[in-house]
């Protein structure tokens, strides 16, 4: 019952929060900071860990393939398929989920305990829909963004990787990264980012703004936020390859 109790809460924030805005101008100096914030920042991160994801795949596809009859053009076309169906949609979002899932918990319960959302209240100011909402907005749009710099640079460090070790020539890993391409594995990605995406913000945000107590309630549902946003980023990850793969 306690589960039902907490889906229902969640519904009922989610639609305060998706109301229309009291003033735009505000929404988007909101917008914008939340753009640095959830997106900007995690660009560094994002890169290095895709960079050396794609070079560990094209390492450990090269190792493997000791068959004579296999084509080498299966190492580039290996890890194209690996970064844009899995590894960057999928893991670089339980990343964010713990950088930034923590952040918004953590951002939005200290506001809670310190009652600047009663202040926000009293103001006659939607909180929810001032605080979640440019969230919400911020990583749908920006996240998508982040997965396809993840994807390109996760092929590049497959690249890298060949070049540098000389497990295999430049012109057998493109040759197989331009192989059997078919558009819609990119579609699929970014159709699994902004489900994740929505997951991570509306879930962080909804478990920042239940926070009940002090500062050490602020801590423990921040790890919540990203412990549920992670168990739902694999739940969904089941759920749409289901219907949009097979």
């Amino acid at each position: 019952m306690k589960i039902i109790a907490e889906i229902g809460e969640y519904v009922l924030l989610m639609l305060q929060a998706f109301r229309r805005p009291d003033k735009g101008k505000v929404f988007r100096r909101q917008l914008m900071m939340d753009f640095q914030d959830l997106g900007t920042n995690s660009i560094g991160l994002i890169g290095f860990i895709s960079v050396f994801v794609g070079a560990i795949i094209a390492i450990q596809m090269a190792y493997n393939m000791d068959n004579p009859l296999l084509s080498h053009k299966l190492v580039g076309f290996s890890t194209r398929q690996m970064m844009i169906l899995e590894l960057s949609p999928t893991i670089m979002s339980l990343i964010l989920a713990g950088k930034v899932g923590s952040s918004i918990a953590s951002e939005i319960g200290t506001m809670k305990v310190t009652e600047q959302i009663s202040a926000l209240k009293v103001m006659g100011i939607n909180p929810a829909n001032y605080l979640i909402l440019p969230k919400i907005t911020a990583a749908v749009i920006y996240n998508p963004l982040l997965i396809i710099f993840s994807i390109a640079l996760g092929i590049l460090g497959g690249w890298g990787a060949c070049l540098t070790t000389g497990i295999m020539s430049t012109t057998y890993y493109v040759e197989g990264v331009q192989a059997w391409y078919e558009p819609f594995t990119l579609t699929y990605a970014l159709i699994k980012t902004v489900v994740f995406a929505f997951i991570i913000s509306s879930v962080s945000g909804y478990m920042g703004y239940t926070v009940e107590g002090g500062s050490v309630e602020v801590a423990r549902n921040s790890t919540k936020a990203v412990v549920y946003s992670s168990i739902l980023i694999i739940i969904f990850d089941l759920i749409l390859t289901q219907l949009l793969l097979i």
